[in-house]
């Protein structure tokens, strides 16, 4: 156990705690869940940054970091789903790019191709994006502006394109990979 992979479990950790102040009956529910979000969030670059830094880094912090980041997300959207339900075409490109393209890794590492598929640009712009349209997404409330929820509802479809288009330039380098031998 290292710094590094502490902050990544602290990531799993806050999920249930961004779920129970946005179901809350809290008057300011939403406000923490949007903070514990965004904390959770960042938590995604330091855990990298200490590992790098610190000299932590390891093939289980190489895998633990990106189930982190996806439960993170999928749960939360889940739950914004359950309270939104016009999040349903996002929600679902979101999270079914996020199975395709960790199965296609799972896939080509079976075929010592790993490297071709490794997260690209794309993926960083993409969640970038979507961290900060759930964000929004969370803090609206009937006690917020309505410009708050709708900004988090277009990055979310936004970030839904994003995904798309990364994920076929992970199946496209797949694919030039897999041919090249």
């Amino acid at each position: 156990m290292n710094w590094a992979n502490l902050v990544t479990y602290s990531r799993i950790a806050l999920i249930p705690v961004v779920v129970g102040f946005f179901f809350s009956d809290w008057e300011l529910g939403n406000l923490l869940a949007a903070i514990v979000f965004t904390l959770a969030s960042i938590s995604d670059w330091l855990d990298g940054y200490l590992a790098r830094k610190l000299n932590l880094t390891s093939d289980y912090g190489a895998f633990i970091d990106p189930v982190a980041d996806k439960l993170l997300v999928a749960v939360v959207l889940i739950v914004l789903l359950a309270a939104y339900p016009s999040l349903w075409i996002a929600t679902s490109i979101i999270v079914g790019r996020e199975i395709l393209v960790s199965a296609l890794r799972e896939w080509m590492a079976t075929r010592n191709k790993r490297d071709s598929v490794e997260v690209a640009f794309s993926g960083k712009v993409k969640t970038t994006i979507q961290m900060v349209a759930i964000a929004l997404l969370l803090l609206g409330s009937p006690a917020t502006p309505e410009f708050i929820w709708q900004g988090g509802y277009i990055l979310l479809n936004l970030a839904a394109l994003v995904s798309l288009w990364s994920m076929i330039q992970y199946f496209r380098n797949a694919w030039a990979a897999l041919i090249k031998d």
